[in-house]
């Protein structure tokens, strides 16, 4: 079960700045839905809340993630407010720009009433992000109600943090994300994210973990992932391929991480699943098209340059 924005994502064909640009790609963007996705493609069942405009975007929002599997009967469309976008631009070889059009749209305006309380009890993991509890006061509402039903189901609670500097403060990020942090059962941060839980980084991680039920997991981009448990520090290295596009790789990396939980991996397991298929989105421009099948994950185990015949 996951909550947040999805927005249209419009995105520049080649290298170079959008205003250079004469077509873009369409698609859809989000990272909570990029992780349903994800489930769904390996082999995993997955539901989105999440609001809408009644516009195109939002049909075509609704379309994309139906299409991947993933049940959207309990989203909202909201005929006040158009559909958030989002633009992302390869400014250089090695460089992606992102910008927004999020505030006020009909993603920001997710409030408490727009949940589905028995579709999350009957769930085995909730998973939030940073990024909604970000968007407004009534969507950071919606997400705390939707943790405290989990609580009280037994549901397992998935926190990535996924600071985003241009929707706050490391401020106002680290005194909302942080309380929260600490009614998750699992956590997901990035190295440059781990200022959320206090000035003593891996100290505070460390006790994070320390009360024997809670999981937080760092991922290192291409230095691999992290995973701190009250047994001890477990690492895993990166898997080897040539990174396109690094938008949606850590949300390919929380699919992965969790459906291997649920698969009943140990750390080692689940860490291993993150990375291959956190590898596989980098290696395509495109926050969800690159998402693995179960049948993928051995493909880059291969030697470069196989031909299956």
């Amino acid at each position: 079960m996951t909550i947040g924005e999805t927005t249209a994502l419009f995105s520049t064909p080649f290298v170079g700045r959008l205003r250079d640009m004469r077509n873009l790609e369409v698609s859809i963007a989000g990272a909570e839905s990029n992780v349903g996705i994800g489930f769904c493609r390996l082999g995993r069942s997955s539901s989105w809340i999440g609001r809408i405009g009644d516009d195109e975007f939002g049909q075509l929002i609704l379309k994309t993630l139906r299409a991947e599997g993933v049940d959207v009967a309990s989203s909202v469309v909201d005929e006040t407010r158009q559909t958030a976008l989002m633009f992302k631009e390869r400014s250089a070889e090695n460089m992606v720009r992102v910008s927004y059009y999020r505030s006020g749209y009909a993603g920001s305006a997710l409030c408490p009433e727009d949940l589905d309380a028995k579709l999350i009890e009957s769930s085995r993991i909730l998973h939030v992000t940073g990024i909604t509890l970000a968007l407004s006061d009534t969507a950071r509402s919606a997400v705390h109600h939707a943790v405290q039903i989990a609580r009280a189901s037994g549901v397992i609670v998935s926190l990535d943090f996924n600071f985003r500097s241009r929707l706050w403060s490391e401020e106002e990020a680290a005194s909302v994300i942080r309380p929260l942090a600490h009614l998750a059962d699992i956590i997901f941060a990035g190295e440059d994210e781990l200022f959320v839980l206090g000035n003593d980084e891996m100290r505070d991680v460390t006790a994070l973990a320390d009360d024997g039920r809670r999981e937080v997991v760092i991922k290192r981009g291409l230095r691999g992932a992290t995973s701190i448990t009250s047994s001890g520090i477990l690492d895993e290295p990166a898997v080897s391929v040539r990174a396109v596009d690094p938008v949606g790789a850590g949300d390919a990396f929380v699919a992965g991480y969790l459906v291997a939980a649920l698969d009943g991996e140990d750390s080692a397991g689940r860490l291993k699943m993150g990375c291959v298929t956190g590898a596989f989105a980098a290696s395509r421009f495109g926050d969800w098209e690159c998402l693995p099948r179960r049948d993928d994950l051995e493909l880059l185990s291969r030697e470069s340059g196989t031909t299956l015949r």
